[in-house]
């Protein structure tokens, strides 16, 4: 997967074109050519130059690897860069105009209303639930391994586990609702988003196809079952402990005026499935690399047992764990959640040497960027060591950004990281994980990046737990 690195354009040069990258010798083929395989795809491309140029149909894409590139559009120059594009469009459908999608003043209006509730203190706090309803999802992970004798899917359970924290601590819902179901949505939704982006005649979502008929049926469910939460906190009242409530008591600056039931809808069902989808699959690959290091394994286990002497962690000892925290990050260096970000170029701009035309698409891929061999040494090796504090300040800024950058960075940040190191600490608290015989690892690259086949693995029990 190495990536070579080319020589900067000098400032004084005048701007260059982008590097082109085409493997069709029809543009309406190149999408066909992407699908099959996006992450070789892109690697391929980048491996071409800093700034390439890919042509999908009617569609330019400009594919930006360098972190002074990322920066730029991130942040130096981000209100050239909007999210009037497919695949946003695509998210909307289902997302509507929540936090993801959200544009200019709209979307400054409601990240004021939802920030303080992932205010430190108040992530804090969730620590003691995000605990308990992880001890919960490890008796049922031990239950099932021990029950059928069988290894488990730890995938599936760290999704069933995020979606309770998130439906709990954020939206005060019932961490017993239907997550299997929540789990079906988001696996209609994923894939219907990622059809709506690769294929160039698309069939109208009103038409009853079989395709057609699931995603309706995932968004239906999910209206409902979001409705019905809303309902019920109206009907018992506001108490201002969690994001649904703040959402709730919200009022306009200008005008006085509540959000309305659409704008709540879009909002909590952004953050339900945000909130929990990046999180579970950051913690599959996490475990899935742990059985690949088993002396990392070990290391963390040994970090864990020293600080916590089998008591529950708390956030106070989210801290102390920093080989926890650094596996978990370096697992989002190799795996990143959220793997690709695109954005729509508004304005002529030259980035990185090259003259973007407007009206284009801009790629940023952290799965390139985490991997290129000039800014990460041996990039393919699994070391957590990386992110000890004096190598991270050596890196350039955007070297790293699982959860995006400059005013979009993404909201739930401290939150995720916090579950995630809680998470880890108590399964290796009580465990030996090891991958299951025969397991089929791949990384699939929908929406966010998932292990496709799960992450089978067989859990031995520690002495003493």
């Amino acid at each position: 997967m190495s990536i070579a690195s080319t020589t900067a354009v000098a400032p004084s040069d005048p701007p260059a074109r982008p590097v082109r990258y085409r493997t069709k010798p029809l543009r309406f083929l190149e999408p066909a050519a992407f699908h099959a395989d996006k992450l070789g795809y892109l690697e391929r491309a980048a491996a071409r130059g800093p700034v390439v140029e890919l042509q999908f149909g009617p569609v330019t894409l400009y594919l930006l690897r360098e972190p002074e590139a990322i920066e730029h559009v991130l942040v130096r120059n981000a209100r050239n860069y909007g999210k009037d594009t497919l695949g946003f469009d695509a998210l909307r459908l289902f997302l509507g105009n929540g936090l993801l999608t959200s544009e200019g003043s709209f979307w400054r209006r409601q990240r004021r209303i939802a920030q303080p509730a992932f205010h430190h203190k108040r992530i804090e706090g969730f620590a003691r639930t995000m605990v308990e309803l992880a001890d919960a999802e490890i008796d049922r992970m031990a239950a099932e391994a021990h029950a059928g004798g069988q290894p488990v899917d730890i995938a599936r359970h760290m999704t069933v586990m995020t979606q309770r924290v998130a439906g709990t601590t954020l939206l005060g819902a019932d961490p017993d609702a239907d997550v299997d179901t929540v789990g079906r949505c988001v696996d209609v939704l994923n894939r219907y988003v990622d059809y709506i982006l690769m294929t160039p005649i698309r069939v109208p979502l009103w038409i009853p196809t079989r395709r057609n008929r699931r995603a309706r049926w995932a968004g239906r469910t999910l209206d409902r079952m979001v409705a019905e939460m809303i309902q019920a906190r109206r009907r018992d009242g506001v108490d201002g402990h969690d994001l649904l409530s703040m959402l709730l008591a919200a009022r306009d600056e200008e005008t006085g005026e509540s959000m309305t039931d659409a704008q709540l809808r879009d909002e909590v069902v952004t953050i339900f499935l945000a909130g929990h989808e990046t999180t579970a699959n950051a913690l599959a690959w996490t475990f899935y690399l742990l059985t690949q290091h088993p002396e990392h394994q070990r290391a963390a286990q040994a970090e864990v047992d020293r600080l916590l002497g089998g008591r529950a962690p708390t956030a106070a000892d989210v801290r102390e764990l920093g080989l926890v925290e650094r596996i978990v990050k370096e697992s989002m260096r190799l795996y990143p959640p959220a793997w690709f970000l695109e954005r729509s170029l508004h304005q002529e701009d030259v980035v990185g040497g090259a003259r973007l035309r407007p009206g284009a698409i801009i790629a940023l891929v952290p799965w390139i960027t985490h991997r290129l061999p000039h800014l990460w040494e041996e990039p393919a090796r699994f070391d957590p060591d990386r992110f000890l504090p004096e190598r991270e300040k050596a890196r350039p800024r955007f070297a790293y950004f699982p959860f995006g950058g400059g005013q979009r960075l993404c909201i739930g940040r401290a939150f995720a990281m916090m579950e995630a190191v809680l998470v880890v600490a108590r399964v290796l608290q009580r465990f030996d994980v090891a991958l299951a015989e025969r397991a089929r690892i791949e990384p699939e690259a929908l929406v966010t990046l998932r292990p496709k086949y799960g992450v089978p693995v067989v859990l031995s029990p520690r002495a003493g737990t």
